[in-house]
């Protein structure tokens, strides 16, 4: 479900002075930042939370920090809460899914795909 008032992208950019931008775009210095950013923005754009209720969650996380260097980290604790908070999804799946990773990850020889479960493999 779509929701009809998510604002374009610029819009959104604009409710978040705070976020690194060069000639008025988002700067992202890691890939996962920039899917962390698009998730939220994507997840907007579903309906799945208004922009109020993202920028909300987003300053209660920053809080008086404001650190640039972990900006897009308050940025995806910020998210994470929001899912868990509506019930999209909660910590404890989420934990287990990052647990889930790291191991996979551990046991792919490097330059292979990270495939789950490969831990579990004889």
């Amino acid at each position: 479900m779509k929701n009809q008032s998510a604002p374009n992208i610029r819009s959104a950019l604009s409710t978040i002075q705070s976020i690194p931008r060069d000639n008025d775009e988002p700067v992202f210095s890691q890939p996962w930042q920039a899917q962390a950013f698009a998730m939220a923005v994507s997840l907007n754009e579903q309906g799945v939370f208004t922009w109020s209720e993202w920028a909300q969650m987003f300053s209660s996380e920053i809080g008086e920090d404001g650190d640039p260097q972990s900006y897009y980290l308050n940025w995806m604790n910020a998210l994470e809460t929001l899912l868990n908070d509506k019930g999209i999804v909660f910590d404890r799946e989420r934990i287990e899914r990052t647990d889930a990773w790291d191991k996979a990850s551990r046991a792919t020889p490097h330059g292979e795909p990270i495939i789950l479960g490969r831990e579990n493999r004889k």
